[in-house]
């Protein structure tokens, strides 16, 4: 009973904890309105900390622990596949515009005509419309995550403005750069796939040996949770695990970046 409360206490826990933004918000803010997640994660906690004591009180922090580790990685991955997404924006966004201008579109008509489109870009629709600096806008929207790309628009709009060299040429040149980089790293993230996935198996083995060991008879669980050498078993196999699979990211962003 003791183990239920102690994983139920880290898993409201882990579901209700605020991000920082939240907290950054609380903070800044100074209407002294506190969110209701936050009051719901103090509650679980003052509950928790009355209820459970020694080993209980330890896996509940080791399932608070894990439960926040699986969310991250759930929103990396995430945040991963939507820059994935917005880079393959930023590579139709400039051949989109380089073919205008191959048609011979003015290039404030094409920015006009690309922020319907693509209204993530349509920034630089609006700099263009104001007469402002069209390759800072681009710029500025390098920054956000999987447009990095738009840095070699800028470059190209900026060169071509200054040298009154064909846009259109440079903006061609441009998008062949990005696609052939999109290609590249795609076949590493291919070849990257198959390592994730074996670290990942790598991590679940422990746990599937642990559940294999129960139908043995050897009873795993019992010592991992019930003792408190098992305790520190658990919460040292689990710490190693999560530091193999960063590992592995690390190397991996290093590779991609």
């Amino acid at each position: 009973m003791t183990l239920v409360v102690a994983v139920t206490t880290g898993l409201v826990a882990a579901l209700l904890l605020p991000t920082p933004s939240v907290l950054q918000d609380v903070a800044h803010t100074g209407s002294g309105h506190v969110p209701v997640p936050l009051v719901v994660l103090v509650a679980a906690a003052v509950v928790g900390v009355a209820v459970l004591h020694g080993r209980q009180l330890a896996l509940a922090g080791i399932a608070l622990l894990v439960l926040v580790a699986v969310k991250a990685l759930l929103a990396r991955e995430r945040a991963a596949r939507a820059a994935d997404v917005s880079a393959g924006r930023v590579m139709e966004f400039c051949e989109s515009v380089a073919a205008e201008l191959v048609a011979g579109q003015p290039p404030h008509r094409v920015l006009e005509r690309s922020g319907e489109e693509f209204p993530e870009f349509s920034g630089v629709a609006t700099a263009a419309r104001l007469g402002s600096d069209v390759p800072d806008a681009l710029r500025r929207l390098a920054t956000l995550p999987g447009c990095g790309d738009l840095r070699l628009v800028a470059a190209a709009w900026q060169v071509a403005h200054r040298s009154g060299s064909g846009l259109a040429a440079a903006l061609e040149q441009v998008g062949r750069t990005i696609r052939e980089r999109r290609r590249t790293s795609r076949l590493v993230a291919a070849e990257l796939a198959a390592a994730r996935a074996t670290a990942r198996m790598m991590a679940a083995l422990p746990l599937l040996f642990a559940v294999a060991g129960s139908g043995l008879g050897v009873d795993p669980l019992a010592f991992l949770t019930g003792t408190a050498a098992g305790v520190a078993c658990l919460a040292a196999g689990l710490g190693l695990s999560w530091a193999g699979l960063a590992w592995l990211q690390r190397i991996a962003d290093a590779v991609t970046g």
